[in-house]
């Protein structure tokens, strides 16, 4: 049987007007099977497959003892073996590697979304040290437009919830706007826990994305080449800024990556969309959401109970004490911690701020506080209540005392009387 591009070479050579006995001497073919395939007009059928193997019968059952488990093809002609296989061992091995191969294949669909649809968000660690060395770990914030690409990024030194936030909100400065949606891995600031298909949130992350209006989206677990057009950057500016830059603070570093950020990666022309990338966030940037007149609170939110010596206790990192006023004593006071500082809300009213101190198991007070407490007369009479409180034990103790003294009086008198 011939090949299939010797039988197209008949037919060209037949439309140029050669006779079948020509056609045959120029190809190597004999004149009667050039007339058959000009004849029929349709190309050799082969036959494929492994028809005819010994290791066919046993096709089923490798596959079957492959999805359960991870057999090496040494393994698996053993086991064939045991079931009647006569055949050689490299047979195997060649039909393990093709079904083991088609296994370990995975495709992934690109995908694209409008402009102001989505964005992507990630953090990546950043060493800092000599020689190899590591003295310090910085953390950088990348948020990344999906329809432009356009890139906002911050190094940071921790990776606490309202940091992360802190990061949102200068994003959504810096771009322009907000996205419609915002596309996570399972970072714990983000993502709770999965359970049963469904995502539970972080109840301040929610809060933060109703104020800006946009739908927090998880990716699933493992999956990072969901969000690949913010973790391709992380690569983009390790290379393009981290390597080789002398760090000389946390605040010059951002300001040099924001420089950065302006005279190359948001004005490369990008190798996926073939455009750069200041023209399409220019373009982009009219359908992101409006950013809102008030900005949200990234303040760490702790509720207290308000003790019977008007104080509440915020541990932390450390065990300090705040006196509040006395009228929140018994009630639940919400703790608002945002840069070292502390205020103390009840309802709806600011009751005490406070600078967190350096070191451990401070109390804090205010004069205006006791002042208040002691001037207040309803709580003298709650705690010295009229007839059993401070006015009846002090009148008994003045009259038992008088009586005493007169008692010890009447003595003195008497034995002065008798003495010689």
């Amino acid at each position: 049987m011939i090949e299939r591009r010797s039988v197209m070479d008949i037919w060209t050579l037949q439309r140029q007007g050669y006779s079948h006995r020509e056609i045959g001497r120029r190809l190597g073919l004999d004149r009667r099977t050039v007339k058959k395939y000009i004849v029929s007009q349709e190309l050799p059928r082969y036959r494929g497959g492994p028809r005819g193997s010994k290791l066919a019968p046993y096709h089923g059952m490798i596959r079957d003892w492959l999805g359960r488990e991870d057999y090496t093809a040494q393994r698996l002609h053993r086991m064939v073996t045991e079931q009647g296989y006569a055949g050689s061992y490299e047979t195997v091995k060649r039909y393990v590697r093709r079904v083991k191969g088609e296994r370990s294949r995975v495709a992934y669909l690109r995908f694209e979304t409008e402009p102001g649809v989505q964005a992507q968000v990630d953090f990546g660690a950043f060493q800092v040290g000599d020689d190899g060395t590591t003295s310090q770990t910085l953390y950088l914030f990348a948020l990344v437009l999906g329809s432009s690409r356009a890139l906002y990024a911050e190094l940071v030194t921790v990776c606490t919830l309202p940091v992360f936030l802190e990061c949102h909100q200068r994003a959504f400065g810096y771009l322009g706007g907000v996205p419609a949606e915002i596309l996570y891995d399972n970072m714990r600031n983000v993502v709770i826990r999965h359970l049963a298909g469904r995502v539970a949130w972080n109840g301040r992350l929610l809060e933060f994305a109703t104020h800006y209006r946009f739908r927090p989206l998880a990716c699933p677990p493992y999956s990072p080449w969901v969000k690949g057009k913010v973790e391709r950057p992380m690569d983009y500016l390790r290379e393009g800024f981290w390597r080789g830059y002398r760090f000389v603070g946390l605040e010059q570093a951002n300001l040099d990556l924001r420089a950065w950020l302006a005279a190359e990666a948001n004005r490369r022309v990008h190798g996926t969309v073939h455009e750069r990338v200041d023209v399409r966030w220019a373009r982009e940037r009219a359908h992101l959401g409006a950013l809102p007149l008030r900005a949200f609170d990234t303040s760490a939110c702790y509720w207290r109970k308000v003790a019977r010596d008007c104080v509440v206790t915020f541990a932390g990192n450390q065990y300090q004490q705040y006196q509040v006023p006395h009228r929140a004593v018994g009630q639940t006071v919400l703790l608002k911690v945002h840069r070292e500082v502390v205020r103390v809300f009840w309802r709806d009213e600011l009751l005490a701020v406070y600078r967190i101190p350096a070191g451990r198991g401070q109390y804090l007070t205010q004069a205006a506080f006791g002042a208040a407490l002691r001037a207040d007369a309803d709580q003298q009479r709650r705690k010295y209540p009229r007839g059993r409180g401070k006015g009846k034990a002090t009148i008994g103790l003045r009259a038992e005392a008088a009586g005493s003294l007169h008692r010890d009086l009447r003595e003195y008198d008497r034995l002065l009387a008798v003495a010689p």
